[in-house]
């Protein structure tokens, strides 16, 4: 019974073959024609699937662009102060990004060519140096924003506190302005508590030469002289060993010293020492880099942000001043050991005090 199954389908197969219906006479005159005149041509309008991708993605970016046009005007006309500060963030957050990016790609490069940080150029040891700090900024509304619903408090205090907690990207060019003069103010006012304490300690200092040379140049500031650079360097030997080296400085001095460099003096005395000691070696990697590349190759803005960094409020004295300032200390730092970087540190205060210029 099987086989006769076989055998008619089979049968049945050779017959439709031979025999074909009108329907099949059609298809296989359609075939015959194809084979005898090529391939049908496909049809102009027809596209392939990556063009359709690409089509299709072009349409997507073209009508978001025309959607967030229109979603900006209606926001400029309607809430125009909103719109300033989402403009501002919008700008700030695509800046941060490129920032990222930037420091991967120096990191990246560092790890493949096996470089260390001080062998990098100056601009990348600043954008690196930058970055980390702005970064541990954002580290502390990253902690507080993880409880549920905290971050529409995030939001609210960033607004009520864009100081403390946000980044200079996300500041307004007014804020810029203001909030480095608020920040000098506060390190300058430690300022007077450091040139107090060289000269409680020029009596400790075993060199007769210079205790009198420290005393006298403190008394030339108390005064509003600004010293010179050989002035300042004379008194290198005072700070490498008891009683002003970066080993033997007094907790106090450490906080007040912390104040004028802008980092928190609310830690042990042991915390204190290690991070003035990390960031005056930074500076002084900086330093070096700069000297290498050349102050004329920076840039204004370039020259006033290493200007603030190093204890000069620059947002309000000109460019050249900054640049002749700027000279003064590469040649103070660039002269000094690794254990002479106590008089680096304190240079923040020697040599910006009494600048022509720097009232505010």
């Amino acid at each position: 019974m099987a086989l006769s199954r076989v055998c008619w389908a089979r049968a049945t197969l050779w017959g439709s073959a031979v025999l074909p219906g009108p329907y099949a006479a059609r298809r296989l005159q359609f075939v015959r024609s194809g084979l005898a005149w090529g391939a049908p041509r496909s049809s102009k309008l027809h596209l392939s699937p990556k063009a359709d991708v690409k089509n299709l993605i072009s349409y997507v970016v073209t009508k978001t662009k025309v959607i967030n046009g229109k979603y900006h005007r209606f926001l400029g006309r309607h809430f125009p102060r909103f719109y300033v500060l989402y403009t501002i963030f919008m700008k700030g957050l695509q800046m941060l990004w490129a920032d990222a990016r930037k420091a991967r790609r120096i990191k990246t490069n560092m790890w493949k060519h096996n470089i260390k940080f001080h062998q990098l150029s100056y601009r990348e040891m600043e954008h690196l140096r930058q970055f980390r700090r702005d970064v541990t900024k954002c580290l502390f509304l990253g902690i507080i924003s993880i409880p549920p619903f905290a971050n529409y408090l995030v939001f609210l205090l960033m607004y009520l506190f864009p100081r403390q907690l946000l980044i200079r990207h996300f500041w307004t060019p007014k804020q810029q302005i203001d909030f480095l003069d608020i920040y000098h103010a506060l390190r300058k006012q430690s300022y007077p508590e450091i040139l107090c304490y060289l000269e409680r300690v020029a009596p400790l200092i075993s060199d007769a030469g210079l205790r009198w040379h420290m005393t006298e140049l403190c008394t030339k500031m108390q005064h509003g002289t600004h010293p010179a650079v050989h002035d300042i360097l004379a008194l290198r030997e005072c700070f490498s060993n008891h009683p002003l080296g970066m080993n033997q400085l007094h907790a106090l001095q450490m906080k007040a010293l912390s104040r004028a460099m802008l980092l928190t003096p609310h830690l042990p005395p042991v915390v204190l020492r290690h991070r003035l000691k990390t960031h005056t070696t930074v500076i002084h990697q900086l330093d070096k880099a700069l000297a290498k590349l050349g102050i004329g190759q920076l840039t204004a803005q370039e020259v006033k942000s290493a200007c603030y960094l190093r204890g000069l409020n620059s947002t309000h004295i000109a460019e050249e001043r900054c640049r002749t300032w700027l000279g003064e200390w590469l040649q103070i730092s660039c002269s000094l050991k690794e254990a002479e970087l106590s008089l680096l540190l304190h240079n923040v205060v020697l040599l910006s005090t009494n600048y022509i210029g720097t009232s505010r």
